[in-house]
Protein backbone atom coordinates (compact mmCIF):
# COMPACT_ATOMS: atom_id res chain seq x y z
CA UNK A 1 0.00 0.00 0.00
CA UNK A 2 2.63 2.58 0.86
CA UNK A 3 4.95 1.75 -2.10
CA UNK A 4 1.36 2.63 -3.79
CA UNK A 5 1.33 5.67 -2.29
CA UNK A 6 4.47 6.57 -2.94
CA UNK A 7 4.22 6.00 -6.91
CA UNK A 8 1.19 8.74 -7.16
CA UNK A 9 3.03 11.14 -5.21
CA UNK A 10 5.76 10.80 -7.12
CA UNK A 11 3.83 10.76 -10.26
CA UNK A 12 1.74 13.79 -9.18
CA UNK A 13 5.17 15.60 -8.15
CA UNK A 14 5.93 14.71 -12.18
CA UNK A 15 3.03 16.03 -13.41
CA UNK A 16 3.69 19.07 -11.21
CA UNK A 17 6.96 19.52 -12.67
CA UNK A 18 5.61 19.45 -16.13
CA UNK A 19 2.88 21.57 -15.96
CA UNK A 20 5.14 24.18 -14.53
CA UNK A 21 7.92 24.05 -17.27
CA UNK A 22 5.34 24.35 -20.00
CA UNK A 23 3.79 27.66 -18.36
CA UNK A 24 7.43 28.70 -17.81
CA UNK A 25 7.80 28.24 -21.81
CA UNK A 26 4.70 29.89 -22.60
CA UNK A 27 5.70 32.71 -20.68
CA UNK A 28 9.46 32.59 -22.24
CA UNK A 29 7.44 32.68 -25.83
CA UNK A 30 5.03 35.90 -24.92
CA UNK A 31 8.15 37.30 -23.78
CA UNK A 32 9.75 36.86 -27.21
CA UNK A 33 12.46 34.99 -25.30
CA UNK A 34 12.43 32.23 -27.92
CA UNK A 35 15.61 30.36 -27.42
CA UNK A 36 14.66 29.98 -23.69
CA UNK A 37 11.11 28.64 -24.75
CA UNK A 38 12.88 26.11 -27.19
CA UNK A 39 14.49 24.50 -24.88
CA UNK A 40 12.01 23.80 -22.59
CA UNK A 41 9.57 22.68 -25.15
CA UNK A 42 12.32 19.91 -26.38
CA UNK A 43 12.60 18.66 -23.77
CA UNK A 44 8.52 18.08 -22.70
CA UNK A 45 8.51 16.83 -26.52
CA UNK A 46 11.55 14.32 -25.92
CA UNK A 47 9.26 13.32 -22.77
CA UNK A 48 6.11 13.01 -24.78
CA UNK A 49 7.19 12.78 -28.30
CA UNK A 50 3.85 12.08 -29.79
CA UNK A 51 2.43 15.69 -27.95
CA UNK A 52 1.21 17.61 -30.96
CA UNK A 53 1.04 20.82 -28.65
CA UNK A 54 5.36 20.39 -27.72
CA UNK A 55 5.69 19.60 -31.51
CA UNK A 56 3.92 22.68 -32.87
CA UNK A 57 5.76 25.35 -30.34
CA UNK A 58 8.94 24.02 -30.85
CA UNK A 59 8.26 24.82 -34.57
CA UNK A 60 7.16 28.17 -33.75
CA UNK A 61 10.21 28.85 -32.12
CA UNK A 62 12.15 27.93 -34.99
CA UNK A 63 10.45 29.77 -37.42
CA UNK A 64 10.35 33.11 -34.88
CA UNK A 65 14.06 32.09 -34.93
CA UNK A 66 13.92 31.96 -38.52
CA UNK A 67 15.68 28.45 -38.93
CA UNK A 68 13.02 27.54 -41.47
CA UNK A 69 15.09 24.51 -42.83
CA UNK A 70 15.14 22.86 -38.91
CA UNK A 71 11.60 22.90 -38.89
CA UNK A 72 11.22 21.38 -42.50
CA UNK A 73 13.16 18.43 -41.65
CA UNK A 74 11.36 18.05 -38.13
CA UNK A 75 8.14 17.78 -40.18
CA UNK A 76 9.45 15.57 -42.61
CA UNK A 77 10.37 13.30 -39.56
CA UNK A 78 7.20 13.54 -38.24
CA UNK A 79 5.67 12.96 -41.38
CA UNK A 80 7.57 9.55 -41.95
CA UNK A 81 5.68 8.36 -38.80
CA UNK A 82 2.36 9.79 -39.14
CA UNK A 83 1.35 11.47 -42.10
CA UNK A 84 -1.57 13.51 -40.64
CA UNK A 85 -2.62 15.94 -42.79
CA UNK A 86 -1.74 19.23 -40.12
CA UNK A 87 1.66 18.40 -40.95
CA UNK A 88 1.01 19.61 -44.51
CA UNK A 89 -0.48 22.73 -43.41
CA UNK A 90 2.59 23.34 -41.10
CA UNK A 91 4.95 22.31 -44.19
CA UNK A 92 2.94 25.06 -45.96
CA UNK A 93 2.86 27.55 -43.47
CA UNK A 94 6.77 27.18 -43.08
CA UNK A 95 7.23 27.64 -47.10
CA UNK A 96 4.93 30.73 -46.61
CA UNK A 97 7.38 32.44 -44.12
CA UNK A 98 10.28 32.30 -46.62
CA UNK A 99 7.68 34.02 -49.34
CA UNK A 100 7.97 30.84 -51.51
CA UNK A 101 3.95 31.02 -52.11
CA UNK A 102 4.20 27.88 -54.78
CA UNK A 103 5.73 25.33 -52.51
CA UNK A 104 3.12 26.57 -49.40
CA UNK A 105 0.18 26.65 -51.84
CA UNK A 106 0.86 22.91 -53.17
CA UNK A 107 1.47 21.92 -49.52
CA UNK A 108 -2.08 23.56 -48.51
CA UNK A 109 -4.00 21.81 -51.56
CA UNK A 110 -2.18 18.54 -50.25
CA UNK A 111 -4.19 19.10 -47.35
CA UNK A 112 -7.82 19.86 -48.74
CA UNK A 113 -7.24 16.45 -50.77
CA UNK A 114 -6.57 14.56 -47.49
CA UNK A 115 -9.91 16.50 -46.40
CA UNK A 116 -11.64 15.14 -49.78
CA UNK A 117 -10.33 11.61 -48.82
CA UNK A 118 -12.01 12.01 -45.49
CA UNK A 119 -14.09 14.26 -44.65
CA UNK A 120 -14.22 14.09 -41.09
CA UNK A 121 -10.91 15.59 -41.00
CA UNK A 122 -12.51 18.63 -41.85
CA UNK A 123 -12.81 20.81 -38.94
CA UNK A 124 -9.33 19.78 -37.72
CA UNK A 125 -7.88 20.48 -41.08
CA UNK A 126 -9.94 23.95 -41.13
CA UNK A 127 -9.18 24.70 -37.68
CA UNK A 128 -5.22 24.79 -38.02
CA UNK A 129 -5.49 27.24 -41.29
CA UNK A 130 -7.95 29.29 -39.24
CA UNK A 131 -5.25 29.77 -36.37
CA UNK A 132 -2.72 30.84 -39.15
CA UNK A 133 -5.47 33.52 -40.53
CA UNK A 134 -5.61 31.26 -44.22
CA UNK A 135 -9.63 31.85 -44.20
CA UNK A 136 -9.86 30.73 -47.49
CA UNK A 137 -8.14 27.59 -47.57
CA UNK A 138 -10.03 26.90 -43.85
CA UNK A 139 -13.50 27.79 -46.02
CA UNK A 140 -12.35 25.37 -48.48
CA UNK A 141 -11.81 22.53 -46.24
CA UNK A 142 -15.41 23.02 -45.05
CA UNK A 143 -16.60 23.09 -48.52
CA UNK A 144 -14.64 20.31 -49.92
CA UNK A 145 -15.93 17.54 -47.04
CA UNK A 146 -19.35 19.13 -47.25
CA UNK A 147 -19.84 18.71 -51.02
CA UNK A 148 -18.19 14.75 -50.51
CA UNK A 149 -20.21 14.17 -47.61
CA UNK A 150 -23.59 16.21 -47.86
CA UNK A 151 -24.77 14.78 -44.47
CA UNK A 152 -21.95 16.94 -42.35
CA UNK A 153 -23.31 20.52 -41.87
CA UNK A 154 -20.14 23.19 -41.79
CA UNK A 155 -22.79 26.39 -42.56
CA UNK A 156 -22.41 27.92 -38.99
CA UNK A 157 -17.98 27.63 -39.45
CA UNK A 158 -18.15 28.73 -42.50
CA UNK A 159 -20.53 31.44 -41.95
CA UNK A 160 -18.26 33.08 -39.28
CA UNK A 161 -15.44 32.72 -41.87
CA UNK A 162 -17.26 34.21 -44.56
CA UNK A 163 -18.22 37.23 -41.59
CA UNK A 164 -13.96 37.52 -41.19
CA UNK A 165 -13.72 37.76 -44.72
CA UNK A 166 -16.17 40.60 -44.93
CA UNK A 167 -18.40 38.77 -47.21
CA UNK A 168 -21.07 39.68 -44.63
CA UNK A 169 -24.10 38.64 -46.63
CA UNK A 170 -23.10 35.29 -47.56
CA UNK A 171 -22.70 35.31 -43.39
CA UNK A 172 -26.16 36.03 -42.84
CA UNK A 173 -27.76 33.21 -45.51
CA UNK A 174 -25.61 30.69 -43.96
CA UNK A 175 -26.36 31.92 -39.85
CA UNK A 176 -30.01 31.94 -41.33
CA UNK A 177 -30.02 28.14 -43.29
CA UNK A 178 -28.26 26.97 -40.32
CA UNK A 179 -30.09 27.81 -37.33
CA UNK A 180 -33.66 26.77 -39.11
CA UNK A 181 -31.86 23.75 -39.44
CA UNK A 182 -30.49 23.00 -36.50
CA UNK A 183 -33.19 25.52 -34.07
CA UNK A 184 -31.80 24.23 -31.33
CA UNK A 185 -28.76 26.29 -31.61
CA UNK A 186 -30.47 29.55 -32.80
CA UNK A 187 -29.39 31.66 -29.68
CA UNK A 188 -25.92 31.17 -30.86
CA UNK A 189 -26.95 31.99 -33.71
CA UNK A 190 -28.79 35.26 -32.62
CA UNK A 191 -25.31 35.97 -30.56
CA UNK A 192 -23.29 35.92 -33.25
CA UNK A 193 -25.53 38.53 -35.05
CA UNK A 194 -25.41 40.61 -32.51
CA UNK A 195 -22.07 41.01 -31.72
CA UNK A 196 -21.74 42.57 -35.47
CA UNK A 197 -24.61 44.57 -35.16
CA UNK A 198 -22.84 46.34 -32.11
CA UNK A 199 -19.91 47.04 -34.79
CA UNK A 200 -22.81 48.04 -37.37
CA UNK A 201 -22.02 51.68 -37.43
CA UNK A 202 -24.00 52.45 -40.75
CA UNK A 203 -26.77 50.44 -40.32
CA UNK A 204 -26.21 48.58 -43.40
CA UNK A 205 -25.94 44.70 -41.80
CA UNK A 206 -29.24 45.36 -40.15
CA UNK A 207 -30.78 46.16 -43.03
CA UNK A 208 -29.76 43.16 -44.50
CA UNK A 209 -30.82 41.22 -41.40
CA UNK A 210 -34.55 42.80 -41.67
CA UNK A 211 -34.62 42.44 -45.89
CA UNK A 212 -32.82 38.62 -45.00
CA UNK A 213 -35.61 38.07 -42.20
CA UNK A 214 -39.01 39.54 -44.23
CA UNK A 215 -37.87 37.47 -47.27
CA UNK A 216 -38.17 34.44 -44.89
CA UNK A 217 -41.40 34.90 -43.74
CA UNK A 218 -42.85 35.97 -46.83
CA UNK A 219 -41.95 32.60 -48.37
CA UNK A 220 -42.09 30.15 -45.30
CA UNK A 221 -45.44 30.71 -43.08
CA UNK A 222 -43.33 28.50 -40.09
CA UNK A 223 -43.57 30.78 -37.21
CA UNK A 224 -40.04 30.36 -36.50
CA UNK A 225 -39.26 33.32 -38.72
CA UNK A 226 -41.51 35.40 -37.27
CA UNK A 227 -40.17 34.61 -34.04
CA UNK A 228 -36.69 35.38 -35.45
CA UNK A 229 -37.82 38.86 -36.91
CA UNK A 230 -39.25 39.61 -33.34
CA UNK A 231 -35.70 39.27 -31.94
CA UNK A 232 -34.27 41.55 -34.62
CA UNK A 233 -36.81 44.19 -34.22
CA UNK A 234 -36.40 43.83 -30.05
CA UNK A 235 -32.70 44.29 -30.97
CA UNK A 236 -33.59 47.61 -32.81
CA UNK A 237 -35.48 48.42 -29.85
CA UNK A 238 -38.70 48.60 -32.49
CA UNK A 239 -41.46 47.05 -30.06
CA UNK A 240 -44.29 48.01 -31.80
CA UNK A 241 -42.89 45.98 -34.86
CA UNK A 242 -41.85 43.18 -32.85
CA UNK A 243 -45.47 43.04 -31.50
CA UNK A 244 -47.16 43.00 -34.84
CA UNK A 245 -44.75 39.88 -35.17
CA UNK A 246 -45.26 38.06 -32.12
CA UNK A 247 -49.26 38.67 -32.68
CA UNK A 248 -48.57 36.18 -36.17
CA UNK A 249 -46.84 33.74 -33.51
CA UNK A 250 -49.63 33.83 -31.11
CA UNK A 251 -52.44 32.85 -33.80
CA UNK A 252 -50.89 29.86 -34.51
CA UNK A 253 -49.21 29.40 -30.57
CA UNK A 254 -51.91 30.67 -28.15
CA UNK A 255 -49.11 29.33 -25.84
CA UNK A 256 -46.61 32.24 -26.61
CA UNK A 257 -48.31 34.60 -24.62
CA UNK A 258 -45.84 35.36 -22.41
CA UNK A 259 -43.56 36.69 -25.26
CA UNK A 260 -46.08 39.02 -25.70
CA UNK A 261 -46.01 40.55 -21.77
CA UNK A 262 -42.47 39.97 -21.73
CA UNK A 263 -42.16 42.10 -25.30
CA UNK A 264 -44.50 44.67 -23.01
CA UNK A 265 -42.05 45.31 -19.82
CA UNK A 266 -39.18 46.27 -22.98
CA UNK A 267 -40.98 48.80 -24.23
CA UNK A 268 -42.01 50.00 -20.88
CA UNK A 269 -38.24 49.72 -19.61
CA UNK A 270 -37.34 51.87 -22.45
CA UNK A 271 -39.80 54.31 -22.44
CA UNK A 272 -41.89 53.82 -25.33
CA UNK A 273 -45.51 53.59 -23.60
CA UNK A 274 -47.19 53.96 -26.81
CA UNK A 275 -46.23 50.54 -27.93
CA UNK A 276 -46.40 49.10 -24.20
CA UNK A 277 -49.99 49.85 -23.83
CA UNK A 278 -51.53 48.48 -27.48
CA UNK A 279 -49.51 45.33 -26.24
CA UNK A 280 -50.94 45.15 -22.59
CA UNK A 281 -54.35 45.68 -24.14
CA UNK A 282 -54.21 43.22 -26.53
CA UNK A 283 -53.44 40.89 -23.72
CA UNK A 284 -56.04 41.78 -21.61
CA UNK A 285 -58.67 41.46 -24.36
CA UNK A 286 -57.16 37.94 -25.50
CA UNK A 287 -56.78 35.69 -22.29
CA UNK A 288 -58.29 34.45 -19.39
CA UNK A 289 -55.13 33.64 -17.77
CA UNK A 290 -55.68 35.53 -14.36
CA UNK A 291 -51.56 35.78 -13.92
CA UNK A 292 -51.32 37.30 -17.51
CA UNK A 293 -54.11 40.16 -16.80
CA UNK A 294 -52.86 40.98 -13.11
CA UNK A 295 -48.92 42.10 -15.00
CA UNK A 296 -50.93 43.83 -17.81
CA UNK A 297 -52.90 45.59 -15.35
CA UNK A 298 -49.44 46.50 -13.39
CA UNK A 299 -48.11 47.58 -15.80
CA UNK A 300 -51.01 49.62 -17.21
CA UNK A 301 -51.18 51.84 -13.77
CA UNK A 302 -47.84 51.50 -13.48
CA UNK A 303 -46.92 54.08 -16.76
CA UNK A 304 -50.21 56.08 -16.00
CA UNK A 305 -48.85 56.72 -12.24
CA UNK A 306 -45.58 57.94 -14.54
CA UNK A 307 -47.04 60.06 -16.36
CA UNK A 308 -49.98 61.50 -13.95
CA UNK A 309 -50.85 64.94 -12.46
CA UNK A 310 -51.75 65.33 -8.83
CA UNK A 311 -55.10 65.55 -9.64
CA UNK A 312 -55.41 62.27 -11.46
CA UNK A 313 -54.16 60.45 -7.85
CA UNK A 314 -58.08 59.76 -6.91
CA UNK A 315 -59.04 58.40 -9.74
CA UNK A 316 -55.47 56.19 -10.26
CA UNK A 317 -56.06 55.16 -6.17
CA UNK A 318 -59.56 53.94 -6.81
CA UNK A 319 -58.11 52.04 -9.85
CA UNK A 320 -55.60 50.49 -7.77
CA UNK A 321 -58.08 49.52 -5.28
CA UNK A 322 -60.51 48.12 -7.66
CA UNK A 323 -57.85 46.08 -9.57
CA UNK A 324 -56.79 44.53 -6.21
CA UNK A 325 -60.32 43.50 -4.85
CA UNK A 326 -60.74 41.98 -8.06
CA UNK A 327 -57.80 40.09 -7.90
CA UNK A 328 -57.45 39.59 -4.01
CA UNK A 329 -54.81 40.34 -1.80
CA UNK A 330 -52.95 36.77 -2.23
CA UNK A 331 -49.52 36.31 -3.23
CA UNK A 332 -50.36 36.17 -6.84
CA UNK A 333 -51.24 39.28 -6.75
CA UNK A 334 -48.20 40.76 -4.99
CA UNK A 335 -46.97 43.12 -7.43
CA UNK A 336 -50.25 44.80 -7.34
CA UNK A 337 -49.87 45.50 -3.69
CA UNK A 338 -46.37 46.55 -3.75
CA UNK A 339 -47.29 49.36 -6.45
CA UNK A 340 -50.45 50.39 -4.09
CA UNK A 341 -47.98 50.53 -1.32
CA UNK A 342 -45.80 52.34 -3.43
CA UNK A 343 -48.44 54.97 -4.61
CA UNK A 344 -50.28 55.84 -1.05
CA UNK A 345 -46.42 56.54 0.53
CA UNK A 346 -45.16 58.47 -2.66
CA UNK A 347 -47.55 60.11 -3.87
CA UNK A 348 -50.39 60.33 -1.92
CA UNK A 349 -48.15 60.73 0.73
CA UNK A 350 -49.91 57.84 3.29
CA UNK A 351 -46.99 56.37 4.63
CA UNK A 352 -49.23 54.50 7.54
CA UNK A 353 -50.89 53.04 5.05
CA UNK A 354 -48.59 52.32 2.68
CA UNK A 355 -46.64 50.05 5.55
CA UNK A 356 -49.29 48.63 6.96
CA UNK A 357 -50.36 46.97 3.38
CA UNK A 358 -46.60 45.56 2.96
CA UNK A 359 -46.67 44.25 6.90
CA UNK A 360 -50.30 42.39 5.97
CA UNK A 361 -48.23 41.35 2.51
CA UNK A 362 -45.45 39.72 4.68
CA UNK A 363 -47.99 37.22 6.43
CA UNK A 364 -49.00 35.42 2.95
CA UNK A 365 -47.05 32.38 2.39
CA UNK A 366 -44.09 33.89 0.27
CA UNK A 367 -41.19 32.29 -1.25
CA UNK A 368 -37.74 34.31 -0.13
CA UNK A 369 -37.85 36.50 -2.93
CA UNK A 370 -41.31 37.39 -3.11
CA UNK A 371 -40.66 38.00 0.72
CA UNK A 372 -37.56 40.03 -0.51
CA UNK A 373 -39.59 41.88 -2.70
CA UNK A 374 -42.10 43.57 -0.01
CA UNK A 375 -39.07 44.26 2.44
CA UNK A 376 -37.07 45.97 -0.70
CA UNK A 377 -40.46 48.46 -0.88
CA UNK A 378 -41.39 48.30 2.85
CA UNK A 379 -37.45 49.25 3.12
CA UNK A 380 -37.87 52.93 0.51
CA UNK A 381 -40.88 53.65 2.17
CA UNK A 382 -38.87 53.59 6.07
CA UNK A 383 -36.19 55.84 3.86
CA UNK A 384 -39.29 58.41 2.57
CA UNK A 385 -39.93 58.48 6.18
CA UNK A 386 -36.44 58.99 7.24
CA UNK A 387 -36.43 56.06 9.14
CA UNK A 388 -33.49 55.57 7.88
CA UNK A 389 -31.91 53.01 10.37
CA UNK A 390 -35.01 50.80 9.94
CA UNK A 391 -34.95 50.93 6.55
CA UNK A 392 -30.84 49.80 5.91
CA UNK A 393 -31.97 46.39 8.28
CA UNK A 394 -34.33 45.76 5.89
CA UNK A 395 -31.90 46.44 2.70
CA UNK A 396 -29.42 44.30 5.01
CA UNK A 397 -32.19 41.07 5.21
CA UNK A 398 -32.33 41.39 1.28
CA UNK A 399 -28.85 41.15 0.84
CA UNK A 400 -28.65 38.29 3.12
CA UNK A 401 -31.38 36.44 1.39
CA UNK A 402 -30.08 36.83 -2.23
CA UNK A 403 -26.76 36.55 -2.04
CA UNK A 404 -25.02 37.93 -5.57
CA UNK A 405 -28.72 38.43 -6.75
CA UNK A 406 -29.52 41.41 -9.02
CA UNK A 407 -32.33 42.37 -6.37
CA UNK A 408 -29.27 42.05 -3.72
CA UNK A 409 -27.14 44.02 -5.61
CA UNK A 410 -30.00 46.41 -5.55
CA UNK A 411 -30.70 46.31 -2.28
CA UNK A 412 -27.29 47.12 -1.64
CA UNK A 413 -27.27 50.48 -3.73
CA UNK A 414 -30.55 51.37 -2.34
CA UNK A 415 -28.66 50.97 1.77
CA UNK A 416 -25.81 52.85 0.16
CA UNK A 417 -28.54 55.74 -0.49
CA UNK A 418 -30.11 55.76 2.37
CA UNK A 419 -26.66 56.00 4.09
CA UNK A 420 -25.78 59.18 1.80
CA UNK A 421 -29.50 60.85 2.46
CA UNK A 422 -28.51 60.54 6.35
CA UNK A 423 -24.93 62.12 5.29
CA UNK A 424 -22.91 59.55 6.60
CA UNK A 425 -20.49 59.35 3.44
CA UNK A 426 -18.12 57.64 4.50
CA UNK A 427 -19.84 54.35 4.88
CA UNK A 428 -21.46 55.21 1.82
CA UNK A 429 -18.17 55.81 -0.32
CA UNK A 430 -17.13 51.75 1.41
CA UNK A 431 -20.53 50.44 0.09
CA UNK A 432 -20.65 51.84 -3.47
CA UNK A 433 -16.63 51.04 -3.46
CA UNK A 434 -18.01 47.34 -3.59
CA UNK A 435 -20.75 47.76 -6.38
CA UNK A 436 -18.97 49.40 -8.81
CA UNK A 437 -18.23 45.63 -10.08
CA UNK A 438 -21.73 44.81 -10.06
CA UNK A 439 -23.28 42.30 -12.59
CA UNK A 440 -25.95 44.92 -13.41
CA UNK A 441 -24.44 47.54 -15.57
CA UNK A 442 -26.82 50.34 -14.39
CA UNK A 443 -26.35 49.59 -10.75
CA UNK A 444 -22.33 49.84 -11.46
CA UNK A 445 -22.99 52.70 -13.36
CA UNK A 446 -24.74 54.29 -10.77
CA UNK A 447 -22.05 53.48 -7.61
CA UNK A 448 -19.63 54.78 -9.86
CA UNK A 449 -21.41 58.25 -10.80
CA UNK A 450 -21.66 58.04 -6.35
CA UNK A 451 -18.35 57.16 -5.79
CA UNK A 452 -16.42 59.90 -7.52
CA UNK A 453 -19.33 62.09 -6.18
CA UNK A 454 -18.14 61.70 -2.83
CA UNK A 455 -14.23 61.63 -3.52
CA UNK A 456 -14.21 64.52 -5.47
CA UNK A 457 -16.06 66.54 -3.38
CA UNK A 458 -14.24 65.47 -0.10
CA UNK A 459 -11.08 66.72 -1.53
CA UNK A 460 -11.72 69.99 -1.91
CA UNK A 461 -13.73 70.42 0.85
CA UNK A 462 -12.64 68.45 4.39
CA UNK A 463 -16.36 69.36 6.17
CA UNK A 464 -17.70 67.87 3.14
CA UNK A 465 -20.61 71.50 3.07
CA UNK A 466 -21.50 71.35 -0.49
CA UNK A 467 -22.04 67.20 -0.09
CA UNK A 468 -24.09 67.59 2.56
CA UNK A 469 -26.23 70.43 0.45
CA UNK A 470 -26.64 68.07 -2.36
CA UNK A 471 -27.48 65.29 -0.07
CA UNK A 472 -30.42 67.00 0.66
CA UNK A 473 -31.75 68.34 -2.30
CA UNK A 474 -31.54 64.62 -3.45
CA UNK A 475 -33.54 63.28 -0.93
CA UNK A 476 -36.30 65.75 -1.85
CA UNK A 477 -35.84 64.69 -4.98
CA UNK A 478 -36.56 60.95 -3.52
CA UNK A 479 -39.67 62.33 -1.67
CA UNK A 480 -41.05 63.76 -4.81
CA UNK A 481 -40.70 67.53 -3.43
CA UNK A 482 -39.55 68.77 -7.05
CA UNK A 483 -39.86 72.44 -6.40
CA UNK A 484 -38.58 72.13 -2.92
CA UNK A 485 -35.20 69.93 -4.51
CA UNK A 486 -34.80 72.41 -7.79
CA UNK A 487 -34.29 75.59 -4.96
CA UNK A 488 -31.92 73.42 -3.21
CA UNK A 489 -29.77 73.06 -6.25
CA UNK A 490 -30.11 76.26 -7.71
CA UNK A 491 -28.93 77.24 -4.06
CA UNK A 492 -25.94 74.88 -4.71
CA UNK A 493 -24.59 76.51 -7.84
CA UNK A 494 -24.91 79.91 -6.44
CA UNK A 495 -22.75 79.21 -3.07
CA UNK A 496 -20.38 76.78 -4.59
CA UNK A 497 -19.85 77.87 -7.92
CA UNK A 498 -16.85 76.09 -9.68
CA UNK A 499 -16.67 73.28 -7.52
CA UNK A 500 -16.33 69.81 -7.98
CA UNK A 501 -20.38 69.60 -6.96
CA UNK A 502 -21.24 72.12 -9.97
CA UNK A 503 -20.93 69.58 -12.66
CA UNK A 504 -23.79 66.84 -11.20
CA UNK A 505 -25.76 70.05 -9.88
CA UNK A 506 -25.91 70.78 -13.43
CA UNK A 507 -27.40 67.53 -14.87
CA UNK A 508 -30.00 67.49 -11.71
CA UNK A 509 -31.43 70.62 -12.95
CA UNK A 510 -31.75 70.30 -16.44
CA UNK A 511 -33.51 66.59 -15.42
CA UNK A 512 -36.26 68.83 -13.33
CA UNK A 513 -36.66 71.35 -15.76
CA UNK A 514 -36.90 68.57 -18.62
CA UNK A 515 -39.80 66.83 -16.14
CA UNK A 516 -41.96 70.39 -15.64
CA UNK A 517 -41.81 70.50 -19.44
CA UNK A 518 -39.38 73.78 -19.43
CA UNK A 519 -37.47 72.65 -22.12
CA UNK A 520 -35.36 75.42 -23.17
CA UNK A 521 -33.73 75.64 -19.77
CA UNK A 522 -33.15 72.34 -19.44
CA UNK A 523 -31.08 72.64 -22.80
CA UNK A 524 -29.53 75.32 -20.90
CA UNK A 525 -28.44 73.15 -18.21
CA UNK A 526 -27.05 70.35 -20.28
CA UNK A 527 -25.23 72.93 -22.64
CA UNK A 528 -23.66 74.27 -19.43
CA UNK A 529 -22.26 71.00 -18.67
CA UNK A 530 -20.93 70.49 -22.12
CA UNK A 531 -19.37 73.64 -22.34
CA UNK A 532 -17.94 73.80 -18.63
CA UNK A 533 -17.41 70.31 -17.90
CA UNK A 534 -15.86 68.68 -21.28
CA UNK A 535 -14.14 65.96 -19.89
CA UNK A 536 -16.50 65.56 -16.84
CA UNK A 537 -18.83 62.08 -16.44
CA UNK A 538 -22.01 63.48 -17.51
CA UNK A 539 -21.16 64.78 -20.72
CA UNK A 540 -23.07 61.77 -22.90
CA UNK A 541 -25.83 62.19 -20.46
CA UNK A 542 -26.04 65.58 -21.37
CA UNK A 543 -25.54 64.98 -25.09
CA UNK A 544 -28.45 62.65 -25.19
CA UNK A 545 -30.82 64.48 -23.46
CA UNK A 546 -30.40 67.58 -25.43
CA UNK A 547 -30.83 65.45 -28.29
CA UNK A 548 -33.84 63.67 -27.22
CA UNK A 549 -34.94 67.21 -26.04
CA UNK A 550 -34.86 68.45 -29.55
CA UNK A 551 -36.37 65.43 -31.54
CA UNK A 552 -39.38 65.02 -29.25
CA UNK A 553 -40.03 67.67 -28.02
CA UNK A 554 -38.45 70.78 -30.10
CA UNK A 555 -38.07 69.63 -33.30
CA UNK A 556 -35.24 70.37 -34.72
CA UNK A 557 -33.95 67.27 -36.13
CA UNK A 558 -30.26 68.56 -37.81
CA UNK A 559 -29.58 69.65 -34.03
CA UNK A 560 -30.63 65.93 -32.43
CA UNK A 561 -28.71 64.35 -35.43
CA UNK A 562 -25.73 66.23 -35.10
CA UNK A 563 -25.76 65.48 -31.24
CA UNK A 564 -26.28 61.80 -31.43
CA UNK A 565 -23.57 61.27 -33.96
CA UNK A 566 -21.51 62.95 -31.39
CA UNK A 567 -22.07 60.09 -28.91
CA UNK A 568 -22.23 57.17 -31.60
CA UNK A 569 -18.48 58.74 -32.12
CA UNK A 570 -16.89 60.08 -28.87
CA UNK A 571 -18.53 57.68 -26.44
CA UNK A 572 -18.88 53.85 -27.10
CA UNK A 573 -18.87 52.97 -24.10
CA UNK A 574 -22.35 55.03 -22.98
CA UNK A 575 -25.50 53.56 -22.10
CA UNK A 576 -27.34 55.94 -24.18
CA UNK A 577 -24.97 54.04 -27.28
CA UNK A 578 -27.00 52.33 -28.77
CA UNK A 579 -30.15 54.15 -28.60
CA UNK A 580 -28.44 57.02 -29.97
CA UNK A 581 -27.19 55.32 -32.70
CA UNK A 582 -30.77 54.16 -33.61
CA UNK A 583 -31.87 57.74 -33.58
CA UNK A 584 -28.89 58.87 -35.79
CA UNK A 585 -29.63 56.47 -38.65
CA UNK A 586 -33.35 56.84 -38.49
CA UNK A 587 -32.77 60.88 -38.67
CA UNK A 588 -30.07 60.06 -41.14
CA UNK A 589 -32.70 58.63 -43.37
CA UNK A 590 -31.33 54.80 -43.64
CA UNK A 591 -33.78 52.69 -45.39
CA UNK A 592 -36.65 51.16 -42.96
CA UNK A 593 -38.48 48.26 -44.56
Amino acid sequence: MLQKIIIILVFLNSFLVSAQNEQLALQYFDDGEFEKALTIFEESSQKQPSNFFFFQKIIECQQQLKQYEKVEELISKRKDKNNQPLLLIELGYNYQLQKNTDKAEKNYELAIQEVDKEPNYAYQVANSFEKKVLLEWALKAYETAQKKNPKLNFDYQSALLHGQLGKLDLMLQKLLDYSYSNQENTALVQNQLSRFLLDDVDGAFANEIKKGLLLKTQKSQDVYWNQFLSWYFVQQKEYGKAFVQEKAVYKRNPDSFYNIVTLAKLAIDEKQNEDATSILTFVLENTENLDLQMQAHHFLVSMEIESALEKDYLALDLKLQGVLKKYGVTPFSLELQILTAHFEAFYLKQTDSGKQLLQNALQLPLNIREESRVKMELANILVYDEKFNQAILYYAQVEENLKNDVLAHEASFKLAKANFYKRDFDWTLQQVKNLKQSPSLLIANDAVELFLLIEDNSVEDSLRIALQDYAKAEFQLYQKKNDEALQSFLTILQKHKGKSIEESTLFKVGKIYEEKNDYAKAIQYYQNILEQHKDGIYKDEALFFSAEIYRKHLLDIEKAKQLYEKIVLEHPDSLYFTESRKQYRTLRGDSTI
